[in-house]
């Protein structure tokens, strides 16, 4: 019965320590696929797109790619196996960018900011951040132009984000395993917070995390991998890469441009808007572990970047109006997104008094419980659930803006001359938001209860509405 009882304590400690609700290999299969296979696919994704492969003389279209590779199954094996194995290990250049890279982003990290608070979570810890993205944005983004060529440093060109490409992702791949081991031994033998802890499984472990807020130091890795890190590389690769195909072809390549342009205000939108980024589901609900911070340091820069990398040997060739009317329509989305979540965070600041869109907001005044793992003791709290607004339209009604910029960043790749594989970005952020959603509605539903299904009443749709 001892074991019997140890195992119960431990079983209730983990699901404290979820945050209501948890994650991983037995919710997700499709997804747990997706992990086992992505990082040959981000070393795949960086060879595709770089000068090597377009020599070899092969066209990077799925419609060439698969006939071929089904006339010979196991020389195409071969040589996929060929190409991962050759990544490795990567070269000192692209060990040489990739540390500088965090070096500058973790002495960022000392830049000034006001203190802002994340949720409490279930065992009532409420993190804390200087908020200071905006700065760090804007300053490194100066720091890079200045030491480039194009500035006044000359110690690298600005191109070298794509120049090393398959070489950071190869580091990368290397230093996320890792970096994910140490974050599965810190969380089980020193964790930072009390949202921690074993399922019992090394291997969910391991992918899911065991723990919520990992710092070191009162250095928050979470944040740095998955803001300062991953979102500054995609933000700085758009425009390295248009400069990178100015200098290759001599003449801009106005749908590489626009999109680079767009995604770099799509990113500042992000560093402004960074608080609310804290207190989305990807941080108060999924722990430290190799899904999210793997997927952080190695995914986004191989797939975030992809349709516009590219582009860099297969220049969209689209003409200035047609690449300008998908920018504003990029546009249209990264504005309308940001609306939505700042429409939320006044509302919640203001504890729902405030005007919106003209009138005074529904929501539903939800309760729900913490406990004081010291005394076991349950806390009633209460939230404020928005049903008005873009928040009455859909539950998740700033996801379909932010696939409206996300659709057009990929068709500013011309699929129609490029084929699929600049649509792959598109493809999957469109399969992530649904499951995203999908997974906040358990997580409401587990930790608001009755007050969820009266909110779901008043806002029926998750996405768009009348559709999903």
């Amino acid at each position: 019965m001892p074991s019997a009882e140890l195992k119960q304590d431990s079983d209730e400690s983990y699901a404290e320590g979820t945050n209501f609700v948890s994650g991983g290999i037995e919710d997700n299969g499709m997804l747990f696929a997706l992990l086992c296979a992505a990082p040959a696919l981000t070393v795949l994704f960086g060879h595709l797109t770089s000068a090597e492969f377009k020599h070899a003389g092969l066209p990077p279209h799925l419609s060439v790619m698969v006939p071929a590779c089904l006339e010979d199954v196991s020389a195409c094996g071969q040589s996929l196996l060929n190409i991962i194995i050759n990544a490795f290990p990567p070269s000192a250049e692209a060990a040489k960018f990739i540390g500088c890279f965090m070096a500058v982003g973790a002495l960022l990290e000392f830049l000034p900011g006001k203190i802002e608070t994340g949720p409490e979570t279930l065992t009532g810890h409420i993190p804390k951040y200087k908020d200071n993205g905006v700065l760090h944005c804007l300053v490194f983004t100066f720091l890079f132009f200045a030491g480039s060529n194009l500035g006044w440093g000359d110690l690298y060109d600005f191109g070298i984000m794509y120049d090393h490409f398959p070489g950071y992702i190869a580091f990368l791949n290397i230093f996320g395993m890792a970096f994910c081991l140490f974050l599965t031994f810190k969380g089980l033998n020193f964790p930072s917070t009390a949202d921690s802890g074993s399922s019992g499984s090394i291997v969910k472990d391991f992918l899911w995390g065991t723990e919520l807020y990992p710092r070191v130091f009162n250095w928050d890795l979470k944040r740095f991998i998955n803001c300062r890190f991953s979102m500054t590389f995609w933000q700085l690769a758009g425009l390295s890469f248009a400069y990178r195909s100015y200098t290759l072809h001599g003449s801009v390549d106005y749908g590489l441009l626009l999109a680079a342009v767009s995604q770099y205000l799509y990113l500042f939108k992000f560093f402004w808007w960074e608080m609310g980024y804290m207190r989305s589901i990807d941080i108060i609900v999924d722990r430290a572990g190799f899904e999210i911070q793997w997927g952080c340091l190695v995914w986004v820069p191989a797939v975030y970047t992809l349709h516009s990398r590219f582009c860099v040997q297969y220049p969209t060739g689209l003409s200035l109006p047609v690449a300008g009317g998908l920018f504003v329509l990029s546009l249209f989305g990264v504005v309308l997104n940001y609306a939505a979540d700042r429409e939320r965070d006044v509302f919640r600041a203001t504890n729902g008094k405030t005007l919106i869109w003209g009138e005074e907001p529904k929501f539903i005044e939800a309760e729900y419980s913490i406990i004081d793992r010291a005394t076991g003791k349950a806390t009633k709290k209460k939230s404020l659930l928005l049903a008005s607004g873009f928040w009455g339209v859909a539950r998740h009604f700033q996801y379909f803006f932010e696939l409206t910029a996300a659709w057009s960043w990929c068709l500013l790749a011309n699929p129609v001359q490029n084929g699929f594989i600049p649509l792959f970005y598109a493809v999957f952020l469109t399969y992530l938001l649904i499951d995203r959603a999908n997974r906040d509605s358990k997580k409401c539903h587990l930790k608001y209860g009755r007050y969820y299904e009266e909110y779901c009443e008043l806002v029926p749709y998750k996405i768009i509405p009348g559709i999903y």
